[in-house]
């Protein structure tokens, strides 16, 4: 790629595109195994890939890494924006849900602007906006009223955002493969404690798909990660919603789900969001340079 914004944005669109693969296995999984396990070999498979690349070596410096505290704290709101992610997702519909969780790329603009102090240009703000548009367009969320679980829903987008922007900070300082190994030792041992009470044994085929989802998940987040160490927050933010594309994509593909118009239509806003920023980038390089 000729410059680090380039790259962080494709690292981030396949990171996101990725997420989708992995949230559709998911959804095949939770028919019959709970969901704790599913995270836990998800966990434990991408672990178990860091530390055969990384050793003995890769345990000496994350237990010596002078930001493992902060990892940590990121860790802690993830796993409680997704906590509350499913809380809500269990009372709401899914687009209801979905249209309240797209908040986060607005957040964590917002949060760029104003704790990572990133300038933040009209047309970020623009693709923030053409694509937040796009997500409401697509799935036409109705007779959406104040509740606790869209207080649930919002609450998983602003911890989303929350470490998405903590992430930007730790990734500029610490290894990919070091914030890999703390997130998930973090999530293994929290999803450890539940999977013993919630255990079913995965047959041939189940634990297959538990394994790739972890081969899935762990190329995600590395993506993601070194996304987040090329470029600023407030540039990646809308790439976030192309996540949603994938999703409508996939529900065709594996269960014949026929995208409406509406669905058409926000995509394309959606597109647009990203194309807005890809070119305001290129032009802002033309003019510094």
């Amino acid at each position: 790629m000729k410059n680090s914004v380039s790259l962080g944005i494709l690292l981030t669109t396949l990171a996101y595109m990725a997420f989708t693969f992995h949230d559709a296995i998911i959804k095949i999984l939770t028919v019959s195994i709970p969901v704790w396990q599913i995270l836990f070999f998800r966990s434990l498979t991408i672990l178990v890939g860091c530390l055969a690349y990384g050793r003995g070596k890769l345990v000496q410096q994350t237990l010596r890494s002078p930001i493992i505290k902060p990892m940590i704290a990121r860790s802690v709101l993830l796993l409680c924006a997704w906590l509350s992610y499913y809380s809500a997702a269990s009372h709401l519909q899914l687009a209801e849900v979905t249209t309240l969780y797209y908040a986060a790329p607005v957040v964590g603009t917002l949060l760029a602007w104003f704790i990572l102090k990133e300038k933040v240009t009209p047309a970020r703000w623009l693709a923030v906006g053409v694509g937040f548009v796009g997500v409401l367009i697509a799935c036409n969320p109705i007779g959406l009223t104040i509740s606790w679980p869209v207080y649930l829903a919002l609450q998983a987008a602003v911890l989303w955002a929350s470490a998405m922007v903590l992430l930007r900070k730790t990734s500029l300082h610490e290894k990919t493969i070091i914030q890999l190994t703390v997130s998930n030792v973090f999530f293994l041992a929290m999803t450890g404690v539940a999977v013993i009470w919630t255990w079913q044994t995965p047959d041939m085929t189940q634990l297959a798909l538990l394994i790739a989802t972890g081969i899935v998940a762990g190329c995600a987040q590395f993506a993601l990660f070194e996304g987040m160490r090329q470029a600023p927050v407030s540039v990646l933010a809308p790439f976030e919603y192309s996540s949603l594309i994938w999703a409508f994509l996939l529900g065709y593909l594996i269960w014949a789900d026929i995208p409406t118009h509406n669905v058409v239509v926000g995509a394309a806003m959606i597109l647009g969001a990203g194309l807005i920023i890809i070119v305001s980038e290129k032009l802002r390089r033309r003019i510094t340079a």
